[in-house]
C-alpha cells in the first residue's frame, strides 16, 4: 500500500481508502432510499479488520450513513487508535416526514460533532467534512465558525467540505478563494472527469483530494450486466434505472480495452485511473466484505500522463455525455 501526504495537513493517507456509507445498511428518507441495501454486520466487521490487515488506514464515513451505524462499526473496530485516520460528515439530518434536511447550523454542528465522536469511540475526530455544503451556507459562514471553533477545542484535527456532485467548482472556487479548511472531497473516475481541472487547483493550493465515487456505483467494477437491477432500499434503484444503466454499459466497451492491454481487472483499472490524478491524496471505494476489500486494493498502478491523456480524449469524445445523463437522473 502506498501512503501519501493528506494536503498540507500532517496526516498520512493510504492511497485506497475505506468508503464506508454502505456498511451503513438500509436507510431511509421517507419513501428515498439512502443506503446501499441490506448489509451484514459480520461482513461489514470482517471488511474493515480486513482493510487494515491489507494497509488501509483511511476510513471515510458520515453520520448519516446508515443514520449513524457506520460510524458505530467503525468505532468498534479502530476506537481509539491513533493508527488510523477517521473522517466524517456532518450537515444531513432527517426531518418531519423523513425528509432530508440540510443543517449546519452552528447548534447542530457541534450536537452531531458530540454524537459521531460517541459512536467512533474517538476524542478527536481527524478530519470533519461538511456534507454538500452548499454555496449559500458557506458564505453566510456559521458552518465556517463552526468548525474553527471545534478545531479552537480540540474536537477536530482538520475540516473540509464534500463537494457538489456534478457542479465541483460552485464550492469548490469558494473554499479555494477564502483558503477555508484543509481539504476536499469530490467525484472523480473515469465516467465523471468534471473534477479534474478543478482538482489540479486545489492541489497547488496545499488541499488533500478525496476522490469519491471511483466505481460509479459500482458501474466501473464491470460486473453489471443490462439484466442488473437493485432492490427498493437501495439508492441506485432510481439513479442507475435500466436506461442509465445500458447506456452507461455501451459507453465503456470503449473503455474496458485499456484495462485488458494492461492485464488488470476494471476494478484495479478504474481505482487505479483515480490514484493516478496528480493531487489525489486518497481515493474510496465502497466496501462492505472482505472480498471487496481485496478486489479494491489489487494491483494499483499509477498511470503515465501519456495514458492519462488518452482516457481524459476518450471522456471528451465519449464518457462526458453520460455524466450529463446522470445528472439529469438525480
Amino acid at each position: 500500500m502506498e501512503y501519501r501526504p493528506f494536503g498540507s495537513t500532517e496526516l498520512q493517507v493510504s492511497v485506497i481508502g475505506f468508503g464506508a456509507w454502505a456498511i451503513g445498511g438500509p436507510a431511509m428518507a421517507g419513501q428515498t432510499p439512502i443506503g446501499w441495501g441490506p448489509a451484514d454486520d459480520g461482513d461489514s466487521l470482517r471488511a474493515l479488520r480486513r482493510a487494515w490487515d491489507l494497509g488501509i488506514t483511511f476510513y471515510d464515513t458520515a453520520d448519516f450513513y446508515g443514520l449513524g451505524h457506520s460510524e458505530e462499526l467503525i468505532g468498534s473496530v479502530f476506537g481509539n487508535s491513533p493508527a488510523v485516520v477517521i473522517a466524517t460528515k456532518v450537515g444531513h439530518r432527517l426531518g418531519d416526514a423523513g425528509k432530508v434536511v440540510l443543517d449546519y447550523s452552528a447548534g447542530h454542528i457541534r450536537r452531531a460533532c458530540e454524537e459521531s465522536l460517541r459512536r467512533l469511540r474517538r476524542d478527536v475526530i481527524d478530519y470533519y467534512q461538511l456534507h454538500s455544503a452548499k454555496l449559500d451556507h458557506l458564505k453566510q459562514g456559521e458552518c465556517v465558525e463552526a468548525m474553527e471553533t471545534l478545531r479552537a477545542e480540540g474536537k477536530i484535527r482538520y475540516w473540509g467540505t464534500s463537494l457538489n456532485t456534478f457542479r465541483p467548482e460552485i464550492e469548490g472556487d469558494y473554499v479555494l478563494s477564502h483558503r477555508l479548511g484543509d481539504g476536499l472531497q469530490c467525484v472523480l473516475n473515469v465516467i465523471n472527469q468534471r473534477a479534474g481541472a478543478f482538482v489540479q487547483r486545489a492541489r497547488v493550493t496545499g488541499y488533500g483530494i478525496i476522490a469519491r465515487m471511483p466505481l460509479q456505483f459500482g458501474l466501473l467494477s464491470g460486473k453489471f450486466t443490462r439484466q442488473t437491477r437493485f432492490s427498493p432500499d437501495d439508492h441506485r434503484s432510481f439513479r442507475l434505472a435500466p436506461e442509465l444503466l445500458a447506456s452507461s454499459l455501451d459507453a465503456l466497451e470503449e473503455v474496458w480495452p485499456y484495462a485488458d492491454a494492461m492485464s488488470i481487472s476494471r476494478t484495479s483499472f478504474s481505482l487505479s485511473y483515480c490514484a493516478s490524478i496528480p493531487g489525489v491524496s486518497t481515493v474510496i471505494p465502497g466496501m462492505r466484505t472482505p472480498e471487496q476489500v481485496e478486489s479494491n486494493t489489487k494491483d494499483i498502478r499509477i498511470f503515465s500522463p501519456a495514458q492519462l491523456s488518452v482516457l481524459e480524449q476518450l471522456y471528451v469524445n465519449r464518457l462526458q455525455n453520460l455524466v450529463t445523463l446522470f445528472e439529469q437522473q438525480g
